[in-house]
């Protein structure tokens, strides 16, 4: 198997479990936040989502989805188009309120650019440094991976708060 393979797999389940997620959740219930304040389920995967837009994207030479496609006015949020929701305050955690079909539809997006690129990389590409501001510079190959375990601990919060909102076995 080749590593592409590998990343492709790891980016496919984000996507799988994105998926489950949204299935059969209503407007209230992506808003809700578990606790009172914990991060809603639509707020983790608009973040996941931007997240792997932005990093990929730059990464890879690419302008973002998010822009390229029309979902930051889709979303049409009171936040920064270049926002991804890293540091966001209560308020702005709030703010992110979309539709299952819109997260959905955004994501999937999201994937259909990753896998498009992540499908063209050799064994070589995964060495290129693409971050030069930490020490030591961050390679293709080191950001592929941390922007997957980023979004599975996100996928994995918002399968949680799911859990929370339908119960057991949602």
């Amino acid at each position: 198997m080749q590593s592409n393979e590998l990343l492709l797999d790891a980016f496919g389940r984000i996507h799988e479990t994105v998926a489950r997620v949204l299935d059969g959740v209503n407007d209230d219930d992506l808003a809700r936040r578990p606790g009172g304040s914990g991060n809603s389920m639509a707020w983790l995967i608009w973040h996941l989502s931007r997240v792997e837009d932005a990093q990929v994207a730059s990464a890879a030479g690419l302008e973002q989805v998010w822009t390229a496609q029309g979902f930051a006015g889709r979303f049409n949020l009171p936040l920064s188009g270049r926002d991804t929701g890293y540091g966001h305050t209560t308020g702005q955690v709030d703010s992110v309120k979309a539709p299952a079909d819109l997260l959905r539809d955004y994501y999937d997006a999201v994937h259909r650019q990753t896998a498009d690129y992540v499908q063209t990389l050799g064994g070589a590409d995964f060495d290129r440094i693409v971050d030069t501001r930490w020490d030591p510079p961050v390679t293709l190959g080191v950001r592929l991976v941390s922007t997957i375990a980023d979004c599975l601990q996100h996928v994995g919060q918002a399968a949680y708060a799911k859990g929370l909102v339908a119960g057991p076995g949602s």
